[in-house]
C-alpha cells in the first residue's frame, strides 16, 4: 500500500505536541470532555457518518438489483412491446420486472438484517474519563465505541483491543501487540514521553501513538482519543484497498453463463421473426412473436435465484458467527480449490507453552525448567510471551529441589528489548542465586562456563556441541530460551546489569505454539472435499514446517521468500505443484503466490489478518478475516470470522458449493427448456398458419415457471457434489441446452400434432394455444424436479419440501387458468378431459425421457473427461493433492 492516509500528517503533529498542546489543539483537557460537548460532536461526526454509510449500501443494493443485465433486457423488452401496442405483454414484463428487483432487494436486505444483528452482538466499549459539566470532577465510565469521540480521554488496560487512534500522555510499563499493524511479532512499549528521529519511521512505530487495531498487553495508560471510525489511520488505507481490482471466480463464471445464454437470443430472436413473417406475412405480429421469445429466453430470475441462495448461504453462516462482506464470494468459497492460510493463529493458538527443557548435552534435564519456576516466582516484571507458560511450572513441577530451602527475593534486573533477557536474584541459604534468562545470544554473552554432567566448564575449553542442540530445536521448531545461573555469597550492594556476568549455562527451555483443537480434523475434511491447504507466512522455515508437519500436511516441498525472488511467474505456477509450505514471506510475495495459484487454474481463498496482508485478501478469490484483524484488513475481506476456526471455512465451503448446485440447477434447466421453446416456436411458426402461443401467454407461463423456481434455494443437494470444487463454468451448458432443448422440442411438436388434429386446434386457435401453453408449463415443472439431481428424482435424492410445494402450486394454477376467469384476457379456452389426459401423459413420459437422457450422459461423462484429460496442455490442470 504505497498510498498514505490523509490522516497521517495530523497523527506525526500530534505525536509531536507536548501535552499541552495537545490538549489545547484538541479542545479537551485533562479531566476529559463533559458530556453534552461529547454528545455534539458525536452529533456532528458519529451519527452523520452512520446515516451517510447507511444511505450508501441502500443505494448500492438498489444499483446491485437494477444492475442486472437480464432487468436491463427485460426493459429494452418491455418498451418494445409498448410501442408495437401490445398493452397485455408490456404490463406483464413490467411486473417481472418490478418482482425480480423486490425480491432481490428483500432477500439483499434480509441478508444484511442477519448479518447486521450479528455485528452488533459483539460487545465493543472502550473506557472514558469525562465530566457532567463544566467544574466537575472527571469520571471514569464504561461507553459504546459508537459513542467515543475525538478528544474523549481514554484510559487503556490489558486487553483493550483500540477501536479508534490514540496519542499517549502518561503511561505506566504499557506494552501493547501492534502485529497486525506493522508485522511486528513481538510486543511494543509505549510512552508518553517526548520521541526522537520518527519523522523518518512509519507512524505505527511511535512511541506516542497507538492506532485502532492495537491491543494492550500489559501496564496501563491514559490518552487523548485522535481520530474514530472511518477518520482512523487504519481505515484511511480501507478506500485504497477496494479500488484494487476485484473480479472473482463467481463474477467471472455469471458472465461466461449470460453470454452464452445472449449467444443464444441472438440467434433465435431473427429466426422467429424471419420465419413467422414469411409464413403470414406479417410483420408487426411476427415482431411481437419474437419479442416475445426474447423474453421466454430470458432468465429474468436468475439475479433472484443467485441473491436467494446466497442471502440463505450468508444466513446460516451468519449464525455459525461468521459475517459476509461480499455475497458473491459464498459461491467462491464452494469453487475453492486452495486455501492459503498463515500459522499464527490459524493452525496455531497465537500463545506460547512450555514443551521441555534440555540441558547442554541435548538429554531431557528438569533443572532449567525449575531455575525458571524459581524466578518466575519471585517476578515483578511481565513476560508477556513466556510468563504464563513457565508460571504453570510452578504447579506442574514445584521447584522444591533447586536448592535448599524458601527463596527470597533479592533483587530483579527487568527485561528490555535491547538486553532481551531479565534476571531475578534469590536467597538460597547464605547464598544469592542470580538467575538469567532470555535470548540464547544475549544471554550466552553473559557466560563463561557450561554445565555438564562432570561439572562446570570453561567455555572456552568446552567443544560446540551445545550449539548443535540450539541449532536442532530451531530446526525442529522449538521456540528457545537459554538458562544461566551464578551463585555466589550474599552481599548488601544493590544489583543491576553490570552483574551479569560470568554465568553457567544449564541449558535451554522449549516453547511451542499450540495447534488449535481440532485443526488437524479440519484439513482431513478439507482435503476430503477437494480443498489444498497451503501455509504462506512470515515465520522461519522451520517453524512453518514444523506447524505443517503438526496439523498433518504432507510437506513434500517448501520455498522460503528468497528463493521466491529468483523465480519467474512461469516457474513459480510450476513451484505451486507440489508445494505445501510457502515461508518468510514479504507481504507482496504473499499476493504473489496467491495470484500463482489463480494462473495454475485454482481458486484460491486466503486467510489474512493485518495491513501487511491487503494485497493478498484482495487478490484471492475468497478473503477472510478474524474479527481481531485491522479495520483495514476486514474490510478488504469477503468473510469475517468471530471465532477463528477452519473448522466453519470447512462449512462455508459446502454452503458455497449448495448455493452453486442449486443456481446451476435454475440456470441449466430454464436454458434448456427456454430453448426448446424457441425452437418450437420456429418449427410451429413454419407448420402451423396460427401463432402457435401468444406473447402475454408466454409470458405468463414464463412467470409462474420463475416463481415456482424461488423455492430452489431450499432444495437438497446430492452428497456427491458437495464431494468436490463447483465452479462457475459455461462449459458444457450449450450442449445441456441443445440435448434437452431438443427433447423438449421433440414432445411439443408430438403435442401441436395431437392438439392440431386431435382436439380441435384447427378450428379453435385458443384451444391449440392454450393446450401448449399447458404442456409447456408442466413439462418445464417436472423436468426441474428430474434434472435438480444426478440420480432418480425420489428415495434420498428427492425434492425438498419446499420445492415439491411451489411446484404443485405453480403447476395448479396452470391447470386453473384456462377454466378461470382471466381465459378471457388470456385468450384461452377451457380443455377437454381428453386433452387434459392426454397432456398429463405426455408431460409423464417426457419426464422419463429425460431420465434416461440424463443417465446415459452421466455414464458418458467420464470417458469424456479421460480423453481431455490425456490430450496435450502447455501446463496440468490444477488439483489439491498436486
Amino acid at each position: 500500500m504505497n498510498d498514505r492516509p490523509e490522516t497521517e500528517p495530523t497523527l506525526r503533529a500530534s505525536a509531536a505536541m507536548s501535552s499541552f498542546l495537545l490538549y489545547r489543539s484538541m479542545d479537551s483537557g485533562p479531566a476529559g470532555l463533559t458530556e453534552a460537548e461529547a454528545a455534539r460532536r458525536a452529533a456532528d461526526t458519529v451519527s452523520e457518518d452512520r446515516h451517510r454509510t447507511a444511505a450508501v449500501r441502500s443505494l448500492r443494493r438498489v444499483g446491485l438489483a437494477l444492475g442486472s443485465p437480464f432487468v436491463a433486457l427485460l426493459a429494452g423488452l418491455d418498451i418494445v412491446f409498448a410501442v408495437l401496442g401490445d398493452a397485455g405483454a408490456a404490463t406483464t414484463v413490467a411486473t417481472m420486472i418490478l418482482l425480480a428487483v423486490a425480491l432481490r432487494l428483500w432477500q439483499q436486505g434480509r441478508s444484511s438484517r442477519a448479518v447486521a444483528a450479528l455485528r452488533h452482538s459483539i460487545p465493543n466499549t472502550m473506557t472514558v474519563r469525562r465530566r457532567a459539566a463544566d467544574g466537575d470532577p472527571a469520571v471514569e465510565r464504561e461507553v459504546p465505541v459508537d459513542d467515543v469521540v475525538a478528544g474523549d480521554i481514554v484510559v487503556l488496560r490489558p486487553g483493550d483491543a483500540l477501536p479508534v487512534d490514540v496519542r499517549i500522555v502518561t503511561s505506566m510499563d504499557l506494552l501493547v501487540d501492534q502485529s497486525t499493524l506493522s508485522g511486528e511479532s513481538l510486543p511494543v512499549g509505549k510512552s508518553g514521553e517526548e520521541e526522537h528521529g520518527f519523522s523518518t519511521r512509519p507512524v505505527p512505530a511511535s512511541s506516542r501513538l497507538c492506532l485502532a487495531g492495537t491491543t494492550v498487553l500489559a501496564g496501563s495508560a491514559t490518552a487523548v482519543v485522535l481520530a474514530t471510525g472511518t477518520a482512523t489511520y487504519s481505515r484511511g488505507l480501507v478506500a485504497t484497498a477496494r479500488q484494487l481490482p476485484r473480479r472473482s471466480s463467481f463474477d467471472r463464471g455469471v458472465q461466461s453463463v449470460g453470454w452464452t445464454l445472449i449467444r443464444f437470443m441472438l440467434v433465435m430472436i431473427p429466426s422467429v421473426m424471419v420465419i413467422r413473417g414469411l409464413v403470414d406475412g406479417s410483420w408487426a405480429q411476427a415482431a411481437v412473436l419474437a419479442v416475445a421469445v426474447a423474453v421466454g429466453l430470458t432468465p429474468e430470475m436468475l439475479p433472484v435465484v443467485v441473491t436467494s441462495n446466497l442471502a440463505r448461504g450468508a444466513t446460516r453462516l451468519a449464525q455459525q458467527k461468521v459475517i459476509v462482506n461480499r455475497l458473491n464470494a459464498i459461491a467462491d468459497l464452494g469453487a475453492m480449490d486452495v486455501l492459503c492460510v498463515d500459522k499464527t493463529g490459524t493452525l496455531t493458538e497465537d500463545r506460547i507453552v512450555y514443551a521441555h527443557s534440555l540441558n547442554t548435552a541435548g538429554r531431557l534435564d528438569g533443572a532449567p525448567a525449575r531455575y525458571a519456576a524459581i524466578a518466575e516466582r519471585h517476578r515483578c516484571d511481565v513476560d508477556i510471551r513466556y510468563g504464563d507458560a513457565i508460571t504453570a511450572l510452578l504447579t506442574e513441577a514445584p521447584p522444591d529441589h533447586a536448592g535448599t530451602g524458601e527463596h527470597t527475593k533479592i533483587a530483579e534486573i527487568g527485561f528490555d528489548y535491547t538486553r532481551r533477557r531479565s534476571t531475578v536474584v534469590v536467597a538460597d541459604g547464605a547464598e544469592h542465586v542470580l538467575i538469567c534468562r532470555g535470548d540464547p545470544d544475549r544471554v550466552l554473552e553473559c557466560c563463561s562456563r557450561i554445565r555438564t554432567d562432570h561439572g562446570d566448564i570453561e567455555m572456552a575449553r568446552q567443544d560446540e556441541s551445545w550449539r548443535l542442540v540450539l541449532g536442532d530445536c530451531h530446526a525442529r521448531g522449538f521456540q528457545v530460551q537459554a538458562m544461566a545461573v551464578r551463585r555466589g555469597p550474599a552481599r548488601f550492594q544493590k544489583y543491576g546489569a553490570r552483574d551479569e556476568c560470568d554465568l553457567v549455562l544449564l541449558g535451554f527451555l522449549c516453547f511451542l505454539d499450540p495447534l488449535r483443537a481440532n485443526v488437524s480434523d479440519t484439513i482431513v475434511t478439507l482435503e476430503t472435499h477437494g480443498v489444498g491447504v497451503r501455509i504462506l507466512t512470515g515465520d522461519a522455515r522451520a517453524v512453518a514446517v514444523d506447524a505443517a508437519v503438526r496439523a498433518g500436511l504432507d510437506v513434500a516441498s517448501v520455498v522460503v521468500g528468497d528463493d521466491l525472488e529468483d523465480l519467474d511467474e512461469d516457474q513459480l505456477l510450476r513451484r505451486t505443484h507440489g508445494t505445501t509450505v510457502f515461508a518468510e514471506l514479504t507481504p507482496d510475495q504473499k499476493a504473489r503466490v496467491v495470484t500463482a495459484f489463480q494462473r495454475a487454474g485454482a481458486v484460491v481463498g486466503f486467510v489474512g489478518d493485518g495491513l501487511n496482508d491487503i494485497a493478498a485478501l484482495r487478490a484471492a478469490d475468497a478473503g477472510i478475516a478474524a474479527d481481531t484483524s485491522t479495520a483495514a484488513a476486514k474490510s478488504a475481506a469477503d468473510f469475517i470470522l468471530l471465532d477463528r476456526d477452519l473448522g466453519v471455512i470447512a462449512d462455508g465451503v459446502l454452503e458455497g458449493r449448495r448455493t452453486v448446485a442449486n443456481t446451476l440447477k435454475y440456470v441449466r434447466v430454464t436454458a434448456s427448456s427456454n430453448f426448446g421453446n424457441a425452437l418450437s416456436l420456429v418449427g410451429a411458426s413454419a407448420l402451423v398458419p396460427i401463432v402457435p402461443i401468444l406473447p402475454v401467454q408466454l409470458l405468463v407461463q414464463n412467470l409462474l415457471y420463475d416463481l415456482a423456481q424461488l423455492a430452489l434455494p431450499w432444495d437438497h443437494v446430492d452428497p456427491d457434489y458437495l464431494s468436490r470444487p463447483r465452479k462457475w463454468r459455461s462449459d458444457g451448458l450449450v450442449g445441456f441446452i441443445v440435448i434437452f432443448g431438443l427433447l423438449s422440442s421433440v414432445f411439443d411438436v408430438f403435442t401441436f400434432g395431437a392438439l392440431w388434429f386431435g382436439f380441435g386446434g384447427d378450428q379453435d386457435h385458443a384451444i391449440f394455444q392454450s393446450g401448449w401453453f399447458l404442456e409447456g408449463l408442466l413439462s418445464q415443472l417436472s423436468v426441474v424436479l428430474v434434472l435438480r439431481t444426478g440420480g432418480a428424482p425420489w428415495g434420498r435424492r428427492r425434492p425438498s419440501l419446499a420445492v415439491i410445494s411451489a411446484t404443485v402450486a405453480a403447476a395448479a394454477v396452470g391447470c386453473w387458468l384456462p377454466f378461470s376467469p382471466l381465459a378471457a384476457a388470456l385468450h384461452m379456452s377451457p380443455l377437454s378431459p381428453a386433452c387434459c389426459s392426454f397432456i398429463g401423459a405426455t408431460v409423464l413420459v417426457y419426464a422419463a425421457a429425460a431420465h434416461v437422457v440424463k443417465r446415459v450422459l452421466a455414464r458418458r461423462r467420464p470417458r469424456v473427461r479421460a480423453a481431455r484429460s490425456a490430450s496435450p496442455a502447455r501446463l496440468p490442470e490444477w488439483s489439491p493433492t498436486s
